[in-house]
């Protein structure tokens, strides 16, 4: 493996561990403030369980190299996608173009943290 593909592995899964740390974060943010509402603080509960799940299956690839680790990735990345969307449809949209880049933005982010975990299941 060239020094090249190893620094770019390390920074897909520096990049991944980083955005699951600002998902976790955020979380424990809205969960412990008085003033976020009932609605919020579910969002926020199952953005931190994306950035759990997300460590932890970048852990399991960088230490197993486990071919099941990119599909589960891609399902929870997807079925967090699903309640994004499905929250920005609910409020009928009222985000407008912002929200909708903002979407754009996480399904980027997203698929990034899939990527990493895919190259590092790849790696020799």
């Amino acid at each position: 493996m060239s020094k090249q593909s190893k620094v770019l592995r390390v920074g897909f899964a520096a990049f991944s561990a980083i955005s699951s740390f600002l998902f976790v974060f955020y979380a424990v943010n809205i969960a412990f403030s008085p003033a976020a509402s009932a609605w919020l603080k579910t969002f926020a509960y199952v953005a931190g369980g994306y950035g759990l799940m997300n460590i932890y299956i970048l852990s399991w690839a960088w230490r197993s190299k486990a071919a099941w680790t990119v599909s589960a990735d891609l399902v929870i990345g997807a079925c967090f996608l699903g309640v994004c969307i499905m929250d920005y449809l609910r409020d009928g949209m009222a985000g407008g173009v912002s929200g909708l880049l903002v979407l754009i933005a996480l399904g980027c982010v997203l698929a990034v943290n899939w990527y990493a975990v895919r190259v590092l299941c790849q790696a020799e």
